[in-house]
């Protein structure tokens, strides 16, 4: 699928060494020097903000105070300001919106227009803004390393579906979640759905939106905005934690007494905030203020009878007048000494303790109602994933080593899923270090969620998953299906990944036969998913991230539990393209299908990892450098294999074997799906491959190369002969013809 690409660009320069450090000079606030503006237009530009560079704490929060049509306004780059809040670290700018219309004499028509916040202190705030798409038949992404978010929108003739302020797929409105630590992104229009009418994607404020059915089918949108939608932004100063940049007294910028530095959920850094009780601004000396509470329209010791407030530093107190005193909530005056016991004391105790167990026995009933509520709660999502049918099968097959968990055993293991037991995020999920009873380490997915259509199925899906027995697949242990989303247990492997292996120690040697074993064991796996497993089962997010390493290079493929059984009909679709960039199938985000061949697409790209020792998508690189993939066609359409691959692996004596690995990974490449090899043909020829590495005297002798290789001269014959050259598998079927 050729996808039309839109590039939403910002040039906000030198922005880069400025978030990495704060001028140490803010005991004389710049916004109180002499020539330093506190407003620009209607907008308040608050310290750390300042209209110049030498009124904001660094170059990353200047303001540019700009004459729009005779009247001021606030930029940052080329983005207008419209609010800065200190409290909450927002910042709310316009930002364009990217179109496409169709035109019937010039066809189609677009125009674009965005941003990129990578090296700056803003980051979009996943809490607050919406991906959305609009249009009839419109197909649009959001491409953000290591994201890929989008939607597809129809337009369907139901009146129930079609309401404007409802924004759905099949009215012609789709949105999506903004990941978070987001602060670039691209956005793509499938050029071959919209036909007619206008379609749009934006990056906007949820609450700003309301949709209306004319959006989909003219420039009413554009209209109604001004072409500019609300977009809301978290900033922090800069990218350390508090930890660290409390350390550093002359550049940290939580100055005022009575403040606190805060880390940030929205990606790496610090901003600061007034402790509890004070109000104003953190970042200036004495900036924050003690909260007079007493000194407000409503009295916060209205409740008490005749109380007096009395404010105190960061809090306040209700105080009763003289000759009172406080009696369940309420200033009494002060009774007189009690008269001598009279006859109707006793009923009264009496009385008192009946009401006393009455309000005890009515709480309790209460706490007990809500604990059988959870409960319940607990049971139906239990049914909904079939854990009923999957609790009957684990009793009725006897060995079978697969336990169903408790939510609380899960917590209980991973600290309440505290994220300093994250071992990594993936696209379906993130995965915890957990420690059971008798100290069992394993590790914990928390999926994001599931298709509905295959909740019932979820149990039986389990079973299917752990009865897999392979040496080079992780141990499906368990399962939790006591929530709204199941949980998966698996065994821990503790040694790392494939990515990190050949990525994040570039200096450790990894030699071509320790690759090629990589290689061999990780295909061994896919083809046993898909060729041994019964039913067929599909990863669907292979890449070397989930390739684990043991410390004898032995691999074990990881992830699977998020993958899918092979569908039996055409009917399973998915509307939401998910995957990690530089790994997706072209025809699986064109076709909306996943296949086996979509899983051989992505360990093509796992064998040029191998072979090139470089990342699959590089968003720092030349345009025509970005994609590992597209690079490598191009290097081997023009017979120059040797500028891409991996100077520790490449020599004279290896050189065959590289040209085999590179054709096989060309193969598994290929657009169509049905010109790709299977898996199983795949591990087949990495297995005969790594033979010959391991034997290379085997080549003089036929008789034993045909050993090595396991099959005849003729089966050997029928390899494909690419460039002209012959493979090592066809010159070994020479051999083997002249030995006899």
């Amino acid at each position: 699928m050729e996808c039309p690409r839109v590039l939403f660009r910002l040039l906000l320069l030198c922005l880069v060494p400025a978030v990495g450090r704060v001028v140490a000079a803010a005991d004389v606030p710049p916004a109180h020097r002499p020539g330093c503006k506190s407003r620009c237009g209607g907008v308040d530009i608050p310290y750390p903000f300042g209209i110049g560079d030498q009124c904001a704490i660094h170059s990353g929060f200047n303001i540019s105070c700009t004459l729009v049509n005779g009247t001021e306004r606030p930029f940052i780059g080329e983005f207008e300001v419209t609010n800065i809040s200190l409290p909450d670290a927002k910042a709310r700018m316009k930002m364009g919106i990217s179109w496409q219309c169709y035109d019937y004499q010039a066809r189609k028509m677009e125009d674009i227009w965005g941003g990129n916040f990578s090296y700056t202190p803003f980051r979009f705030s996943y809490t607050d803004n919406k991906i959305l798409v609009m249009g009839c038949n419109t197909l649009a992404y959001m491409k953000s390393e290591p994201y890929v978010i989008g939607c597809y929108t129809t337009c369907f003739d139901d009146d129930d579906i079609q309401k404007n302020g409802s924004c759905s797929p099949g009215a012609g409105c789709c949105k999506a979640d903004v990941p978070k630590d987001l602060g670039y992104f691209e956005a793509y229009f499938n050029k071959n759905y919209t036909t007619s009418g206008c379609s749009y994607i934006v990056v906007m404020e949820e609450k700003k939106f309301s949709y209306n059915t004319i959006y989909r089918s003219s420039s009413k949108f554009w209209d109604t905005y001004k072409g500019y939608v609300p977009v809301v932004m978290d900033w922090i100063i800069t990218w350390e934690t508090c930890d660290v940049a409390m350390k550093n007294h002359s550049s940290y910028a939580c100055v005022s007494n009575n403040s606190d530095c805060v880390d940030s959920t929205n990606g790496k850094g610090y901003r600061c905030k007034c402790s509890y009780g004070y109000e104003g601004n953190p970042y200036v000396k004495d900036g924050c203020t003690d909260i007079d509470e007493c000194d407000n329209s409503t009295d916060p010791c209205a409740t008490i009878n005749g109380g007096v407030c009395q404010n105190t530093k960061g809090n306040f107190t209700c105080l009763c007048q003289p000759g009172k005193q406080e009696v369940n909530g309420f200033c009494m005056a002060t009774p007189p000494s009690p008269p001598p016991p009279v006859l109707w004391v006793m009923p009264v105790v009496g009385a008192s303790v009946g009401l006393l167990v009455f309000v005890i026995a009515i709480t309790c009933g209460y706490l007990i109602q809500e604990r059988r509520k959870l409960q319940q709660i607990k049971q139906r999502y239990f049914q909904q994933h079939g854990g009923m049918m999957l609790f009957e099968e684990i009793k009725s097959q006897q060995g079978i080593a697969f336990k169903i968990f408790s939510e609380a055993e899960l917590q209980e293991a991973t600290d309440r899923f505290n994220e300093k037991q994250v071992l990594g995020h993936g696209g379906h999920g993130t995965v915890y270090k957990g420690l059971l009873k008798g100290d069992v380490e394993v590790a914990v997915k928390r999926c994001r969620s599931t298709d509905e259509q295959h909740k019932k199925e979820f149990g039986k899906e389990m079973l299917i998953l752990s009865q897999i027995n392979h040496k080079n697949i992780v141990k499906l242990l368990g399962c939790c299906l006591e929530v709204e989303v199941p949980m998966l247990v698996y065994e821990f492997i503790p040694n790392g990944t494939l990515f990190q292996l050949i990525h994040d120690n570039h200096g450790r040697q990894v030699s071509l036969a320790t690759r090629l074993q990589i290689a061999h064991q990780s295909a061994e796996a896919l083809a046993y998913l898909h060729s041994w497993a019964s039913p067929p089962i599909l990863h669907g997010d292979v890449k070397s991230s989930n390739i684990l390493i043991n410390c004898d290079y032995s691999v074990k493929v990881s992830d699977f539990g998020a993958s899918i059984l092979a569908p039996t009909d055409e009917s399973q679709f998915v509307t939401l393209v998910q995957g990690t960039c530089g790994y997706l199938d072209p025809e699986y985000m064109q076709t909306c299908q996943l296949t086996d061949k979509s899983d051989v697409y992505s360990f093509g790209v796992v064998l040029l990892e191998l072979l090139t020792r470089r990342k699959p998508f590089n968003l720092e690189a030349a345009e025509h450098e970005k994609s590992l993939a597209l690079r490598f066609i191009s290097v081997t359409k023009a017979n120059k294999l040797e500028e891409i691959l991996d100077d520790q692996i490449m020599n004279d004596e290896n050189m065959e074997v590289l040209e085999e690995v590179a054709d096989l990974a060309k193969q598994c490449l290929e657009m169509s799906g049905e010109n790709r090899p299977s898996m199983r043909e795949v591990s087949e020829r990495l297995d005969r491959l790594r033979k010959v590495m391991q034997h290379p005297w085997a080549q003089q002798n036929p008789e034993e190369m045909e050993s090595l290789l396991g099959e005849s001269s003729m089966a050997s014959s029928e390899v494909i002969i690419n460039t002209g050259n012959l493979s090592i598998e066809k010159k070994a079927a020479r051999r083997l013809e002249s030995g006899r």
